[in-house]
C-alpha cells in the first residue's frame, strides 16, 4: 500500500463499513480481505485506542439484503447498526447473472434494477450513516452522457438524483465522460483509471515483452480513448496512433449512426508489438476489426486491454478471432461481472482492481489525499524497472 506513513500519522472521519450489493460480491469480498489486513498491519495511532473501537476487525462487511416479492417488487433491509459509520456502498450495474422470480417467471437483473436496489440501500440507511460513498464501478447509464437531439440526460440525472438522497462521495472507474460529473459539482467524484494494473497483468502474461520505440506501440481504436492511449505511451516511452470510426450518418441503426469503416492515423507499426487502450468491450466487433486490420498492417503480437470487458454478444467471436491470430491476449479489469467461461480462455488475463479499491476506501476514511492512490507514473516506472531487472512483479505491492 502506498505512503503508510500518512495513514499512521491520519485519524478516521467514521468507523469504517462496507455495503456489498450482490451485485458485486466477489469483488466486495476481495476489497474487504485487503481491508482487514491493512488495519491488522498498520501502525495507526486510533489502532489500539478504545475511542476508536472497530478500527481493527475481522469483517467490515454490514449484514445487508434486497429482498424480492412475487410481484417483483423489492425491499433493502440493514441486519445492524450504521448509525454514524463511514458507509461505502458497492454495486456493478452491469452483472447479468443475478435472477429473481415474478409473477412465475424468472427474470434478470438489469442495470435498471441494480440502480434501483442501490437507491434501496441508500433510502434503508435513511441518513443515519456519518457519511455515505458509493462506489461504482461502471458509472450508471455512462454511455448517455450528453444529448443529441430529443434525448435523456440518464447519467447526469442519477448522479444528481443519488446527490439528493445523500450520496456524499462518487467512485468510478474510466467513467466514458467524466464531465457528467458536472450535474452535482459540489460532490466529490473520483474517476479513477487502471493503466498501472493493466501493465503489471500484461507484464505478468508475456515476460518477452520490450517496452522501447523500435518494439511497441499504443493503438487508441478510437477517438473517444486518444487521451489515455497518449498517457499510457508517454509513460511507457513509445509511440501512439489512433484509429477513427468513419461513420454513415445518413442512417439509424439501434440508436446510433452504423459504423462503415475505421481508419488509421499513426506511425509504422511493421513487426511492432501493439497494446490496444479502450474503456470498454461491449459486443467486440470494433475491438476486432482494429485488431484485424493492424494484423494487416504487419503488427507482430496485438494486446487489447480495455477497463470493462462486457462481452454483450458473447466470446464466439473472439474465439474466432484468436484461432485467426487477430490478438494474443485481452486484458479486462475484475470491476465489473466476468463470464466464468471467459477465464478458461487462454487469451485471457484479469487485471485484479480489488487491491486498489481498499486502497482508495483506506485514504478516503482517513480523509487522507487521494494523489497518494492516483500517482500512477511513478508506480508504472517501478513495475517497468523490476520488469527491466526480471524481478517478480507480485512481490511489489503496488
Amino acid at each position: 500500500m502506498p505512503n503508510l506513513h500518512e495513514l499512521e500519522a491520519a485519524i478516521p472521519v467514521a468507523p469504517l463499513k462496507l455495503i456489498v450489493l450482490d451485485s458485486a460480491a466477489r469483488l466486495g469480498n476481495q476489497i474487504n480481505n485487503y481491508l482487514v489486513g491493512f488495519r491488522r498491519d498498520i501502525k495507526n495511532i486510533a489502532k489500539n485506542d478504545p475511542a476508536f473501537e472497530g478500527y481493527v476487525s475481522d469483517n467490515y462487511i454490514v449484514d445487508s439484503t434486497c429482498y424480492r416479492f412475487g410481484t417483483g417488487e423489492a425491499k433493502a433491509v440493514i441486519s445492524e447498526s450504521v448509525r454514524g459509520k463511514d458507509l461505502f456502498i458497492l454495486v456493478d450495474v452491469c452483472n447479468h447473472s443475478i435472477s429473481y422470480t415474478m409473477n412465475g417467471y424468472t427474470n434478470y437483473k438489469s442495470p435498471d434494477d441494480h440502480y434501483q436496489d442501490l437507491k434501496r440501500v441508500i433510502a434503508a440507511v435513511n441518513g443515519k450513516a456519518h457519511r455515505v460513498n458509493v462506489i461504482m464501478p461502471f458509472l450508471y447509464e455512462g454511455r448517455q452522457h450528453k444529448r443529441s437531439g430529443r434525448e435523456s440526460l440518464d447519467c447526469a440525472y442519477a448522479i444528481e438524483e443519488l446527490a439528493n438522497m445523500g450520496v456524499n462521495n462518487f467512485i468510478t472507474f474510466d467513467a466514458h465522460d467524466p464531465r457528467v460529473q458536472n450535474a452535482e459539482p459540489l460532490r466529490g467524484f473520483d474517476n479513477i483509471t487502471p493503466p498501472v494494473q493493466f501493465i503489471k497483468a500484461l507484464l505478468r502474461a508475456k515476460e518477452d515483452l520490450i517496452i522501447d520505440k523500435d518494439h511497441l506501440i499504443v493503438i487508441s481504436p478510437d477517438e473517444g480513448a486518444l487521451d489515455r492511449a497518449v498517457y499510457f505511451a508517454n509513460v511507457l516511452g513509445v509511440d501512439t496512433g489512433m484509429f477513427y470510426k468513419r461513420r454513415d450518418y445518413s442512417k439509424i441503426v439501434n440508436g446510433k449512426n452504423p459504423i462503415v469503416a475505421h481508419e488509421f492515423l499513426g506511425d509504422n507499426i511493421d513487426g511492432k508489438d501493439v497494446i490496444i487502450m479502450d474503456d470498454m468491450i461491449s459486443s467486440g466487433g470494433s475491438m476486432i476489426d482494429t485488431a484485424r486490420q493492424l494484423k494487416e498492417m504487419n503488427a507482430n503480437r496485438v494486446f487489447i486491454c480495455a477497463t470493462f470487458g462486457l462481452f454483450t454478444d458473447g466470446l464466439a467471436k473472439f474465439d474466432e478471432a484468436y484461432e485467426k491470430c487477430y490478438f494474443d491476449k485481452i486484458v479486462t479489469t475484475n470491476l465489473t461481472y466476468q463470464l466464468p467461461e471467459l477465464k478458461e480462455r487462454p487469451y485471457y488475463v484479469e487485471a485484479d482492481m480489488s487491491k486498489l479499491i481498499a486502497s482508495i476506501v483506506d485514504f478516503m476514511n482517513h480523509d487522507s489525499s487521494m494523489s497518494n492512490v492516483y500517482t500512477s507514473t511513478e508506480k508504472i516506472h517501478q513495475i517497468l524497472d523490476a520488469y527491466n531487472r526480471r524481478e517478480d512483479l507480485s512481490q511489489h505491492h503496488l
